[in-house]
């Protein structure tokens, strides 16, 4: 599942869609799997900054472990919204500087509030989109060869006899702290 979705998600509707260079300051809003994937992804551009935002201590956590940083600079180059909620977009584009990138990678299932009043002036560009994992082989390329380190994205393992266990457990990640779940026999 990393491959097939995650770690391309990231990568290709936030990363290179937000246009992260070296030097950048990137803001990622949401550290669940896709944001954290985010937070690894943008790392092999070499941001200057990467900071992410979440309301779950355990995420906030398991995001300085995937390489974000700890300082918060205000007017960031590069904001990923990684949620998929109309606050969390607002909240987007209040963080992005001037001539600054949003990179929407999260799934969108009510509007969002678009306020170009204030964003034209800005010159922000907003760039959306669904994955189409062109990049799962330079990924998996980089992944073998150590320039990703995923390790700590499985949180949980069960047996399928576990399988309801391990529903709750991921359907409670606030709670249980779960960013991954593995099923295995």
């Amino acid at each position: 599942m990393l491959l097939a979705d995650i770690l391309p998600t990231s990568y290709e509707v936030g990363v290179l869609n937000g246009r992260v260079r070296p030097g950048d300051t990137v803001v990622v809003v949401g550290a669940g799997p896709i944001g954290l994937a985010a937070v690894v992804t943008a790392r092999l551009y070499s941001p200057a900054h990467i900071v992410v935002i979440d309301k779950a201590d355990s995420r906030l956590q398991a995001a300085k472990m995937f390489g974000a940083d700890t300082a918060v600079l205000a007017g960031t180059d590069v904001v990923m919204e990684a949620v998929g909620t109309p606050q969390t977009f607002e909240l987007c584009t209040t963080l992005v500087r001037a001539g600054g990138n949003i990179a929407n990678i999260g799934v969108h299932g009510k509007p969002a509030v678009l306020h170009l009043e204030d964003l034209w002036i800005r010159n922000i560009t907003i760039t959306t989109g669904l994955v189409d994992t062109y990049s799962t082989p330079k990924l998996l390329g980089m992944l073998v060869a150590g320039q990703l380190d995923l390790g700590h994205m499985v949180t949980r393992r069960f047996t399928l006899d576990d399988f309801a266990e391990a529903y709750d457990v991921f359907a409670g990640p606030i709670h249980t702290g779960a960013l991954k779940v593995v099923l295995s026999r």
